[in-house]
């Protein structure tokens, strides 16, 4: 009696199950096709390899459009002249680096003698804020020196010829056209020292120095000889600020009137 009342409770509950999805049935389908249709409208409109961060960028950028503002094209014009470059100038100090020059009998040389108006000239330049170069006599930047000007300082010999072993001389280089850069020490050094031009001395040593050789093309080079060591040695040693702004005077001169 019990088994026979369960069984008929198992088969009651199916068929209230049955009754109730039949009632339902509309409403089972509609959902099927409903889930059925929004897999297959994600998988049609979804890219084959999308991933998270692609479909992130492509929603990201289309929220915006660049924006774009025509511009004419137009000639840039230089209204100022180009600013020259930064002037160099060079001073090679006779026989330094290289052996004494002239001596005389107390020891006096005339690697010294040029040095030291050579550091007199380079000193007075720095403070007008113009570079300058102290250079050996056959220094390894000569050959790749572009300075604006190169002026090479001797001294002439300390002895004794005659009263009229006194006074200097300019010799240019003939590679480069240096004839304003002669001009101007010629007249300035003159000026400031007021000794007489001894031009009957110019050597082939001067005229055919090696820096001129050596000196890239372009370069305006000249070499003084600021005085005889021994009628003038006491311009040249004890007043030595006199020589020096003698050349100082000159490169002065060659900048103002070098176009």
């Amino acid at each position: 009696m019990q088994s026979d009342f369960r069984d008929n409770g198992w088969e009651n509950e199916s068929f209230d199950w049955v009754r109730l999805l039949g009632r339902n049935l509309p409403i089972v389908v509609f959902l099927l096709v409903a889930f059925v249709g929004m897999g297959l409208t994600y998988w049609f409109f979804s890219p084959p390899e999308a991933t998270a961060e692609m479909i992130a960028n492509s929603s990201s950028s289309s929220l915006s459009a660049p924006f774009y503002k025509p511009v004419p094209a137009k000639p840039v014009l230089q209204r100022l002249t180009q600013s020259p470059g930064p002037i160099r100038i060079g001073l090679i100090s006779g026989h330094k680096g290289s052996d004494s020059g002239a001596v005389c009998d107390d020891g006096l040389t005339e690697a010294d003698v040029n040095l030291n108006i050579a550091e007199k000239v380079a000193g007075a330049l720095l403070a007008q804020g113009i570079h300058a170069d102290i250079l050996d006599e056959f220094d390894p930047r000569l050959g790749n020196y572009g300075g604006t000007a190169v002026i090479s300082i001797h001294a002439d010999s300390c002895n004794y010829f005659n009263d009229l072993a006194t006074g200097y001389k300019v010799a240019a280089s003939s590679r480069t056209d240096s004839t304003l850069l002669q001009n101007c020490m010629e007249s300035a050094y003159q000026q400031a020292t007021q000794l007489s031009y001894h031009a009957n001395t110019i050597t082939l040593h001067m005229t055919d120095y090696h820096a001129f050789r050596t000196l890239p093309d372009g370069v305006p080079a000249i070499i003084i000889e600021t005085g005889f060591m021994y009628l003038d040695r006491e311009l040249l040693t004890n007043n030595a600020d006199i020589p020096a702004a003698g050349i100082l005077s000159g490169i002065q001169c060659f900048l103002d009137n070098t176009p």
